[in-house]
């Protein structure tokens, strides 16, 4: 069921997936939507990389853990475990950015994490800005290539779940409002 940003939800949701391209503000997002409906944020990234970009072996029995909690708001990400958060979610907000805004988002945070060596996930920091021409899973290179398959991974989410609300967020400025209107309301209402 694809509703849009002033579209009302049926009801309080209270397991989120938000789904989006690398560098769309999937994180930003879901760390809000967590503050708004008073439940806990998990960043998907914070399980899947350990020290030195190496996937944590217990990644899959972590999100299979989280995903069978009463309450939480997470990335849709990692295609082996998108399957176990939209089994259990009870929303899926699409934050669908054109492309040209993705990368420029993801270029400015790529350079400002290199820049300032932000440490991420387990100890790791962005690599080197020349990766961008020399490693295809920079994170610069993947948005770019990748843009067009989260379309087609939540509209085929449809067959599979034609249950799940989704709620698609074509800007920053739609998912404001959104979250002011139609989410503020069902949030005030009981459950």
């Amino acid at each position: 069921m694809l509703l849009g940003p002033g579209d009302r939800l049926a009801r309080r949701p209270w397991r989120v997936a938000v789904a989006g391209t690398s560098g769309a503000g999937k994180t930003t997002l879901a760390r809000a939507l967590a503050t708004d409906l008073g439940v806990p944020h998990v960043e998907l990234d914070g399980l899947y990389h350990g020290p030195g970009w190496v996937p944590r072996p217990t990644f899959r029995a972590d999100v299979e853990a989280l995903a069978a909690e009463d309450a939480w708001v997470t990335e849709w990400q990692y295609g082996d475990v998108r399957d176990l958060l939209t089994g259990r979610a009870d929303l899926l907000v699409w934050l669908d950015l054109p492309r040209h805004r993705v990368m420029r988002q993801v270029v400015r945070r790529t350079v400002r994490r290199r820049l300032r060596r932000e440490v991420l996930w387990n100890g790791n920091v962005e690599p080197p800005l020349r990766t961008v021409l020399t490693d295809p899973a920079n994170i610069v290179r993947w948005a770019w290539t990748s843009h067009h398959r989260g379309r087609e991974r939540v509209l085929a989410l449809g067959a599979d779940r034609p249950d799940l609300p989704v709620v698609r967020l074509p800007s920053h400025a739609a998912a404001l409002a959104w979250r002011r209107g139609p989410l503020a309301d069902v949030v005030g209402r009981p459950t």
